[in-house]
C-alpha cells in the first residue's frame, strides 16, 4: 500500500493538489482535516466550549464520522458544507488540539486508508504523526498573502476581505504550529515544496515527479 502524504497550512494547495494526484494516480484520497472539522462540528452542536478539554472528550467520544467520494458524513448526516462554516473554521485548531481526540481521529484516519489501500492524504501532521513511514512526503507553503489570494476565490470565504482572511490564515499557522501535540511542521524527510510563485499543473507535476522517483 502506497501513501502520498501531503502536509501544509490552509491556502497552500495541499487540498486541490492532493486531489489532482489522486486522479491521475487513481488513489484514494482523503480530507484528513475534514475529520476535525466533522468533530468540531460536533462539539458546537453540543453547546461545548471548545477550550473546554473534557467537554470535547465528551461531546466527541461516541460520534461516528466519515469520508466518502468528498462528502463529509457525522452521525449518518451530509455536512459537507456544515463543517466549512466560520464557526467551525474559527473553532477548529482548539479542538483538533486535545490530545485525546486526536488519538482517536488519527486511528479512524489510519483505518481509512487500510481500508481504502493506495492514498493520497493530505493534512496538517501526516508525514509526522498519522504516516510516519508514508514512501512520499511533501510539504507545500506559500506566502500568506498568496495564501489569502487563493482562499479568496473559495466559496466559503465569499464577502470576505484578502486581509482578514490572511490574517485569519496566520493566527491558525500560529496556533497549530504552536500545540504541544502534533504541531504542524514539514517531516524532516519530507520535500518542501513553496507554492508561491508555482501554476497548480506545475505543483501537481511536481509531486507526482516525488511519486515515481519514491516508486
Amino acid at each position: 500500500m502506497v501513501v502520498v502524504a501531503i502536509d501544509g497550512p490552509g491556502g497552500s494547495g495541499k487540498s486541490t493538489v492532493a486531489k489532482r494526484v489522486a486522479a491521475e494516480l487513481d488513489y484514494a484520497y482523503l480530507d484528513t482535516g475534514a475529520t476535525y472539522r466533522a468533530a468540531t462540528l460536533a462539539v458546537l452542536l453540543a453547546d461545548i466550549d471548545p477550550d473546554d478539554a473534557c467537554g470535547v472528550i465528551g461531546a466527541t467520544s461516541a460520534i461516528d464520522i466519515a469520508f466518502e467520494d468528498g462528502v463529509v458524513l457525522l452521525n449518518g448526516a451530509d455536512v459537507t458544507e456544515a463543517v466549512r462554516s466560520d464557526r467551525v473554521t474559527g473553532a477548529v485548531s482548539a479542538v483538533s488540539a486535545v490530545a485525546e481526540l486526536r488519538s482517536a481521529v488519527v486511528d479512524l484516519q489510519r483505518r481509512w486508508v487500510a481500508d481504502h489501500g493506495d492514498s493520497v492524504v493530505e493534512g496538517r501532521d501526516i508525514g509526522t504523526v498519522v504516516f510516519p513511514d508514508a514512501e512520499i512526503k511533501v510539504f507545500l507553503t506559500a506566502h500568506p498573502s498568496v495564501r489569502a489570494q487563493r482562499r479568496a476565490g473559495d466559496a466559503e470565504a465569499a464577502g470576505k476581505e484578502v486581509s482578514d482572511i490572511e490574517r485569519s490564515l496566520v493566527a491558525r499557522d500560529d496556533a497549530d504550529s504552536g500545540r504541544e501535540v502534533s504541531p504542524l511542521r514539514p517531516a524532516e524527510d519530507a520535500v518542501v515544496l513553496d507554492t508561491t510563485d508555482l501554476a497548480l499543473d506545475e505543483v501537481v507535476a511536481a509531486v507526482l515527479s516525488e511519486v515515481s522517483a519514491g516508486n
